[in-house]
């Protein structure tokens, strides 16, 4: 447990010159992009793009403070969410759909790092208890550029790094001493199911190697007193219908690999979504039984992982609800 009085975030131990000549030297690397496992090599400095369809600038869907995340991040104020268009991953059954591929690229896209600080800002006076970075993993320069001019104009919150997993290690390693909360939803741990739902096969080598370097950066998940995540990994798995024999691998690897005292959050919400239908990919064309959901969790208790996330509203929102 950490005393809140006492956190600071990690990005207030760097030096500004290192943050700063880290940001140019990500930037520099979008010339020959390689910011995911997907190693286009395209110059998005020139404004090209490839698979994340996204050049020079990132492009913002939304922010604003989300109540629908982990108690730990929402708290009472809400975690300060700035989900990114656009994504390196193809997921057929993607519940953001609309903004991770459905949304073209525009000839002029992009928000400058100025005006994702300025989100960051805003965020931050709202009352937010954390900066959330969603799906970040073909941005991580233009997020680094935006949060050293972020820092600079007074951000103070710890910052969430939302994340398919799918990330590049030279973009986790860039990310060392910035970020505070690494958050991974491990998908698939099969090529296969990989290649047919996400069209990344190398996607579950590619996942390993980046949560066990996020785990060497910011160790096990530790909480202040209020119940705040303020640094640490927190992995996300997502149960798919008829999958469970994914979710034990998972399950296993971490408990082996990465450690029992893995915060986890086992999640029930998929649903037909994105281009899943009863013509394509039927198989998944269902919703998760209570059954299976269940079974997950007793797999996760078999292993021996014990921090498994449960949803109960901050005494705090619940004190103002009844207001």
């Amino acid at each position: 447990m950490i005393p809140t009085e006492s956190f600071s975030p990690a990005y207030l131990k760097v030096s500004n010159a290192e943050l700063r000549e880290r940001a140019e030297r990500a930037l520099a690397s979008l010339a020959h992009c390689r910011a995911s496992p997907r190693d286009c090599g395209v110059n998005r400095i020139e404004d090209k793009w490839a698979a994340c369809k996204t050049g020079r600038y990132a492009s913002v869907g939304s922010f604003f403070p989300h109540f629908g995340e982990e108690d730990c991040l929402r708290g009472w104020n809400g975690s300060g969410t700035i989900f990114f268009s656009h994504c390196n991953l193809r997921c057929v059954f993607c519940q953001n759909f609309d903004i991770s591929q459905a949304v073209r690229p525009a000839r002029a896209s992009g928000s400058t790092p100025g005006e994702i600080a300025g989100m960051m800002l805003d965020l931050q006076r709202r009352g937010c208890h954390n900066i959330n970075f969603v799906t970040p993993e073909h941005v991580v320069p233009q997020v680094i550029e935006a949060v050293v001019e972020a820092i600079d104009r007074g951000l103070r919150l710890p910052i969430v790094y939302n994340t398919s997993a799918y990330d590049s290690l030279e973009s986790i390693e860039s990310m060392d001493g910035i970020v505070d909360i690494y958050m991974p939803d491990f998908k698939f741990w099969s090529r296969e199911r990989s290649r047919v739902y996400m069209q990344a096969e190398n996607y579950p080598e590619a996942a390993r190697a980046a949560i066990q370097a996020m785990h060497r950066q910011v160790g096990p998940l530790v909480l202040d007193a209020g119940g705040l995540a303020k640094r640490g990994l927190l992995i996300r798995h997502l149960v798919m219908p008829g999958f469970l024999d994914e979710t034990r691998a998972i399950l296993d690897w971490i408990a082996r690999e990465v450690g029992r005292d893995t915060y986890i959050n086992l999640m029930d919400q998929y649903y037909p979504a994105g281009r899943v239908s009863a013509d394509r990919y039927p198989e998944i064309n269902c919703g998760l039984t209570s059954h299976e959901f269940e079974q997950a969790h007793e797999i996760a208790r078999e292993l021996g992982l014990y921090r498994l996330d449960i949803r109960r509203p901050h005494p705090q929102r619940l004190s103002r609800r009844l207001l």
